[in-house]
């Protein structure tokens, strides 16, 4: 295959893969759209809750015979049952899918380069698809890390069922460990090995079939 046909096909390579990227980020942004639009209002059911559900009730208009209802029931105190789980992962997944997939485009687009050229000289290394596969399972997992912890602060009654939160010291809390994360030694290993995608595959086996 000479180099001007090896370059046509690494520009539909390109192709291919840049309109698979903008599909899915599109898609995913759709849906969180979609989901920002339709979220839970004070005195609307959360996700997964029926009209009965005593945490989805519009307490200002039930009668509670002088009792204060408020130290006693808060929006995000219902049990969460495994719809409600699966309802606030799948938001999270897609959500990370939509914002992180943007950025590991240079990365697939070079990779899919590297790929096609090994095809051509016999050296055939794992589809593009599959690396993209793991890449989405490292965001997966932390979608399951991220509904476990919404899960527990909704249980502390620190967060209410539309991820808002009244505690100025949860707030503070988050701020300070996000400042602190920057000064870590993993924030600066996290760099390096994104400044350099190229020795990072290389060293640990991105290029092989």
């Amino acid at each position: 295959m000479g180099d001007t046909a090896l370059e046509a096909v690494l520009r539909r390579d390109r192709a291919v893969v840049t309109a698979a990227l903008v599909v899915i980020a599109l898609l995913a942004w759709v849906y969180v759209l979609w989901l920002t639009a339709d979220m839970v209002m004070p005195g609307s059911p959360v996700p997964g809750s029926t009209g009965g559900d005593i945490a989805g009730m519009d307490m200002s208009t039930m009668d509670t015979g002088g009792m204060d209802m408020g130290a006693t029931v808060a929006p995000g105190f219902r049990t969460w049952s495994s719809a409600d789980f699966a309802f606030i992962f799948t938001m999270w997944a897609v959500m990370m899918v939509g914002m992180m997939t943007p950025s590991v485009a240079p990365m697939l687009l070079l990779y899919a380069g590297v790929g096609r050229k090994a095809h051509a000289d016999g050296r055939p290394i794992a589809s593009t698809g599959w690396f993209f596969a793991g890449y989405l399972a490292v965001w997966v997992v932390f979608s399951v890390l991220a509904t476990g912890a919404q899960w527990l602060l909704a249980r502390l009654a620190l967060l209410d069922p539309s991820m808002a939160t009244d505690s100025a010291i949860l707030g503070g809390l988050v701020l300070i460990a996000a400042g602190l994360y920057q000064w870590t030694p993993m924030k600066g290993v996290c760099l390096r090995q994104c400044q350099a995608p190229i020795a990072f595959l290389a060293s640990h086996g991105g290029f092989r079939s």
